[in-house]
C-alpha cells in the first residue's frame, strides 16, 4: 500500500466510488503532470447530502462539513485516473459556496476542504487556493470544490 492510501487508513477514512457527473464531462483529465478535477459537489453514497444556501437553510460549520465531502470525491476521481498513490502535491483548490445574502464566511467554509487535504497529504498538501461566494450551485448544492494536483 502506497503512503497516501496508508495515510487515508491511518485516519479512517475511505474514499467514496467516483460520483458519476450531472452533465456533459468527466470527473478528471490528466494533461501532463496535473490532474485538474471537475467541480466537486457532496454527494454521498449516490445522493446529495444537503441542498440550500449558507448562510440560510445551511449553516458555516455545516458547510464545512460538505467542502470536506467534495475534496473527497475530488481526489476519489483523480484515484480512479492515476491513483491516489501518484499525488506528489496539491497544487490548487478551487471552492464555490452558495451564498445567501449578506454571508462572507466563504473561506472558512472551504477551510473544510484545505484542512482535510493538509490532514492526507501533511506538507504536501499546502496549495494555493481560491473561495468564492456564487448565487447557485448545481442541484442545489450548497458548496462545489475542484482541484489540481500534480502527480508523478
Amino acid at each position: 500500500m502506497g503512503a497516501w492510501k496508508q495515510r487515508l487508513d491511518e485516519l479512517g477514512i475511505e474514499l467514496p466510488g467516483v460520483a458519476a457527473p450531472v452533465a456533459a464531462y468527466v470527473p478528471a483529465v490528466r494533461s501532463g503532470s496535473q490532474v485538474f478535477t471537475s467541480g466537486q459537489l457532496p454527494f454521498a453514497g449516490g445522493k446529495l447530502a444537503a441542498v440550500g444556501k449558507v448562510g440560510a437553510e445551511i449553516d458555516a460549520d455545516e458547510a464545512k462539513q460538505h467542502a470536506r465531502t467534495c475534496v473527497l470525491n475530488a481526489l476519489a476521481a483523480v484515484d480512479a485516473l492515476v491513483g491516489l498513490d501518484s499525488i506528489v502535491r496539491i497544487v490548487k483548490v478551487v471552492g464555490f459556496v452558495a451564498s445567501a445574502e449578506g454571508f462572507t464566511g466563504q473561506p472558512a467554509v472551504i477551510n473544510g476542504a484545505s484542512e482535510l487535504l493538509g490532514e492526507i497529504f501533511g506538507e504536501a498538501g499546502s496549495h494555493a487556493r481560491s473561495a468564492v461566494g456564487v448565487a447557485e450551485l448545481p442541484v442545489g448544492a450548497p458548496v462545489e470544490v475542484e482541484m489540481i494536483v500534480e502527480v508523478a
